[in-house]
């Protein structure tokens, strides 16, 4: 799900509260390593930072995100073996 604010542009991202806290953790590492991934498939969005929330966690990017964005971004996830409710 993406949701446009003023200026903000977010990926929610929905897992239980003990993957996100788990996530949250390595939040700079997983910011580095989205933002890896995109740039070697050349798009020009970026992750600015993670937060949490009482329904997992929000990724906000520099733009508003495509269904292949969210793509990427729900394997990057999968692939760091968290699940997704």
């Amino acid at each position: 799900m993406t949701t446009k604010r003023l200026s903000r542009k977010q990926v929610i991202v929905s897992m239980n509260s003990e993957n996100t806290k788990k996530f949250i953790k390595d939040a700079s590492s997983h910011v580095a390593n989205i933002n890896r991934v995109l740039k070697n498939i050349k798009l020009d969005i970026a992750a600015d930072f993670i937060q949490s929330d009482n329904k997992g966690v929000i990724i906000t990017t520099n733009k508003i995100v495509s269904t292949l964005n969210l793509q990427i971004i729900k394997i990057y996830v999968k692939n760091i073996n968290i699940e997704l409710n």
